[in-house]
């Protein structure tokens, strides 16, 4: 095949008609995608960052001291830090499984085809999550007091003899809060599960009920199989929104009786806040939530067997 000299100087010199709609749209992209990484690094990494070296300062205002790792030395002497891992740890180990389990179980009733009203049910369970934090907290604080909703009801249907100590019993105090949060997050993680049922072939389950398999039996055998991505998820997402727990804590019990259900975002408040400001004693407490966010998602990434 014979070249011409033009083909080929239209060969190094493209037609510039055609070059400049492409790199007017490379520098419209980059322009998005500036601006957005801009608003990542002023907002994100540079607030980690600056909380990061002022985990090894102490004092206050402009006279803090370079202290080394005396913070993090700190933490293991601490009895308050001690306390409220402790409590994070016991809401994420009850509460987090309890709301996954609840809303794999409510996903599998309303993906139900001859289930009527199915379009209600579904937005009566995820209107929780879009109520504000703290009205539902106040709420629930005037449903679970002594003389609340609650106790009452308890009563009349003589279940109990006398009212329960919701909010100053420290066992108590931890079971209305893991009500209070597996009743609003429950829904959020029921969506997702829903979502990704609605995409499972229908022949498989027929497959099954033909075998004879029971629901509990598709359930565990092909529900949870076919879902165990989105739980994956959940699981991480409900594990750091747990470790991050304040407002029901602040809102419904005040992290008491004495510290019995206190939490670690709560105590870095009031470090900062509430006692003698100690922000860089926080800084160093704050870490240690992503420490334990980056732990407990490595543990659930091998639980759940995912090679990536």
């Amino acid at each position: 095949m014979i070249v011409t000299e033009k083909e080929r100087e239209l060969s190094r010199n493209p037609n510039p008609r055609r070059v400049r709609p492409k790199l007017k749209s490379t520098i419209i992209g980059w322009s998005f995608i500036t601006i957005a990484a801009i608003m990542i690094i002023v907002f994100y990494f540079y607030p980690m960052v600056q909380a990061f070296i002022l985990s090894f300062q102490s004092g206050t205002g402009v006279n803090l001291q370079f202290v080394g790792f005396e913070n993090y030395t700190r933490l293991f002497k601490d009895p308050t830090f001690i306390t409220t891992v402790k409590n994070t740890v016991i809401y994420l180990i009850i509460q987090v499984p309890l709301m996954i389990l609840l809303a794999l179980i409510l996903s599998v009733f309303l993906n139900n085809k001859k289930l009527k009203w199915k379009g209600f049910f579904r937005t009566a369970i995820f209107l929780p999550c879009v109520t504000s934090l703290v009205a539902y907290s106040v709420i629930f604080k005037y449903l679970f007091s002594q003389d609340g909703i609650i106790n009452v009801m308890l009563m009349k249907l003589a279940l109990i003899g006398e009212p329960i100590q919701w909010l100053t019993d420290p066992f108590w105090a931890k079971i209305t809060i893991v009500i209070a949060i597996t009743w609003r997050w429950t829904g959020y993680n029921m969506i997702f599960y829903l979502s990704a049922l609605q995409n499972v072939d229908e022949s498989i389950y027929e497959a099954a009920r033909i075998d004879g398999a029971s629901p509990l039996q598709q359930f565990f055998k092909i529900t949870i199989p076919s879902l165990k991505p989105i739980i994956l998820f959940t699981s991480i997402t409900s594990t750091i929104g747990t470790l991050q727990l304040f407002d029901e804590v602040v809102n419904i019990t005040q992290g008491g009786p004495g510290n019995a259900t206190i939490t670690i975002s709560q105590y870095i408040y009031n470090l900062s806040f509430k006692y003698t400001p100690d922000f860089g004693y926080a800084a160093t407490v704050s870490y240690m939530i992503v420490i334990m966010i980056v732990l407990f998602s490595i543990i659930q990434f091998k639980v759940a067997g995912d090679k990536k």
